[in-house]
């Protein structure tokens, strides 16, 4: 399946650039960049519940934004 994923990471601490990079790096290995923090990934049903599952853990939900959208 087809997955976009677009994310927002509140960088104003060093512990949001690290959440950053993560995020960033994690979506780098499941897709292809898009923009800055857009990507798109062509994942099977379990490679995208895992990837959800690790980039959910690393978000802080009270100051960062993930969004999926299925295509």
């Amino acid at each position: 399946m087809m997955l976009v994923i677009a994310y927002d990471v509140d960088t104003t601490s060093s512990a949001g650039s690290q959440r950053l990079r993560k995020v960033a790096r994690l979506c780098e290995r499941h897709g292809i960049r898009v923009q800055n923090s857009v990507f798109e990934c062509l994942l099977d049903t379990a490679q995208c519940r895992s990837l959800q599952n690790k980039l959910c853990k690393l978000m802080d939900p009270e100051r960062d934004s993930l969004r999926f959208y299925y295509l």
